[in-house]
């Protein structure tokens, strides 16, 4: 449904909140006034072209999606400051924020993919939002790089290593986290304390790396369970490994580029499937 833009001002109410030098509002708003009422940059005249200009589509499409199946809980704030045209008042004793409805009354400061994403949902939805008021172009621009540079995002490992509780692994993700969970607890496994979890650590391999090295010869394994393809890839490296010792580079499978590459060296799978043959024949 199109946005039809209203003469009387918008209403909500909001809290007060100081912290250090700086004084903003919280409240919530519906996500498609938000959408409506942002732009991401000064720099361009046309707020919708600004979106698309600046912003990943597909990014925020997954945003508008995850809105729209009803599974919809977004509840980090997203950070705005109020510029003129927003005409931003608060009335009601202080316990209300008004400002005109105008497609640039708040210029983004973090969240413009999920604002991007709302005015791509067809659901609506309330949203945490906080306003900043007053700011120079100097205090937007600092407070912008200061949002965007002093968040961490959460290191892939971690995420691969929740997706099982969540329940939101996919078939291949579930198989390949199986895998590498018998090579972390198998007492005869070749690689047994040099695994990571849940974090990138220095000598050890993470999920991550692991996943990578593995995934491109899961087609040589057809269906086979876990416990067949740990066998059979126990094998391998156990003789990469043991070659490496008498070498004297004990520790190099463990390095990321040699770890993936590992079954690059093995004539696209030829040897590999050499390897579980063999492991097949022992179980027959």
């Amino acid at each position: 449904m199109a946005y039809i833009r209203q003469i009387e001002p918008h209403r909500y109410s909001v809290s007060l909140v100081t912290q250090g030098k700086h004084r903003f509002y919280t409240l919530t708003m519906p996500s498609d006034v938000l959408a409506n009422t942002c732009f991401v940059t000064t720099r361009d005249e046309d707020p919708k072209k600004g979106f698309q200009r600046v912003l990943d589509a597909k990014r925020a499409q997954e945003i508008a999606n995850y809105v729209d199946v009803g599974f919809g809980t977004i509840p980090t704030s997203i950070v705005l400051s109020a510029q003129p045209s927003a005409e931003l008042k608060v009335v009601g004793k202080g316990k209300t924020l008004q400002f005109r409805d105008d497609p640039k009354a708040f210029l983004i400061l973090d969240g413009q993919h999920r604002v991007y994403g709302f005015s791509l949902a067809k659901t609506s939805l309330r949203v945490p939002v906080v306003i900043y008021n007053n700011l120079t172009p100097r205090d937007e621009s600092r407070l912008f790089i200061d949002i965007n540079t002093k968040q961490r995002p959460v290191p892939n490992e971690l995420l691969l290593d929740i997706k099982k509780l969540a329940e939101y692994e996919n078939q291949t993700e579930n198989l390949l986290g199986e895998v590498f969970d018998l090579f972390s607890s198998d007492k005869s496994s070749p690689l047994l304390g040099q695994l990571s979890a849940h974090e990138r650590v220095s000598n050890k391999i993470s999920r991550v790396t692991f996943n990578a090295g593995l995934k491109q010869l899961l087609g040589v394994f057809a269906d086979s369970d876990p416990d067949a393809i740990y066998a059979a890839l126990s094998s391998f490296l156990s003789a990469f490994i043991s070659g490496a010792k008498n070498i004297k580079a004990s520790n190099i499978i463990t390095k990321p580029t040699v770890f993936r590459a590992v079954g690059c060296t093995t004539g696209k799978g030829q040897i590999w499937q050499s390897l579980y043959s063999r492991e097949l024949r022992r179980d027959s």
